[in-house]
């Protein structure tokens, strides 16, 4: 399937999406939203692809090298003032429905974060499962020193990674932080030099990939949803997970596996 503002490519069982609109420093659009949302629906109840990544396209012109993972919304384009306010709104659902789509992929979802994300970009990735960055990447939530409000589930997402107080500040005063900071407050969960970044995304992508998918799928469902829930619904829920991978054909390979002293191979089923 060909695309306009993204790739997307498979490294075996891994799919990478690359936000390809490198002269925009990768910002979003509704043409890259759409694309966006094709590549997740067309993937995810396909076995062939078992770990998402995400990451921004490069900026190559002579010796220079630009890096961006997202830098937002595209404002030139919000600039030309031609939505209306049906059309302003039908963006913002784009938008959110976008980010759930990405929270709610039935597989691991990975961010690498390889330059400057802000805005739209750092709502995609808090909404993946983890979150590599380069060093020299930045994040920031700058939509105070534009007048407008964060969405894509920030104030839920962040406050749980960060706390309460901390996300009021990143939130509030928009503060630039790099991947060192990130990783120290959680918000990644390495940061690595820029060269190094891929690699390590593919490496936790490789590794969870040859896990069992129904295994993996349970467990996201369950932990995102188990901070909502008490302890009795908690533990009926993991009652009929656990029942439910019991009837998989994987879980019979992992329990042979573990006995014939071997890695498992899933199959998905």
């Amino acid at each position: 399937m060909s695309y306009t503002t993204i790739k997307f490519d498979k490294k075996g069982s891994i799919g990478i999406i690359r936000l390809n609109r490198p002269e925009r420093m990768n910002a979003v659009n509704e043409a890259m939203y759409k694309e966006i949302q094709m590549v997740l629906k067309n993937t995810k109840t396909k076995n062939d692809v078992r770990v998402l990544i995400i990451t921004g396209s490069v900026l190559r012109k002579g010796k220079v090298t630009k890096q961006a993972f997202c830098a937002g919304a595209d404002l030139k384009e919000h600039s030309a003032g031609k939505r209306n306010k049906t059309q302003m709104r039908k963006y913002i659902e784009l938008a959110h429905e976008t980010t759930r789509l990405i929270y709610k992929y039935p597989k691991p979802v990975i961010a690498a974060i390889n330059g400057a994300a802000r805005g739209a970009g750092v709502e995609m990735a808090l909404n993946c499962d983890f979150i590599f960055m380069a060093d020299t990447a930045t994040l920031a939530f700058t939509e105070t020193s534009l007048g407008t409000f964060v969405g894509g589930g920030v104030t839920s997402h962040l406050p749980s990674i960060v706390g309460i107080t901390k996300a009021k500040e990143l939130i509030y005063t928009g503060r630039v932080i790099d991947g060192k900071e990130a990783f120290e407050m959680g918000i990644a969960l390495k940061s690595v030099p820029v060269k190094l970044l891929f690699n390590h995304a593919v490496a936790l992508a490789k590794e969870l990939s040859e896990k069992a998918p129904h295994s993996l799928k349970l467990a996201k469902e369950r932990l995102q949803n188990a901070k909502l829930l008490d302890i009795k619904t908690v533990l009926k829920h993991e009652t009929e997970a656990i029942l439910s991978c019991m009837k998989t054909e994987d879980w019979h390979e992992g329990i042979r596996a573990f006995m014939e002293k071997r890695k498992p191979i899933y199959k998905g089923k």
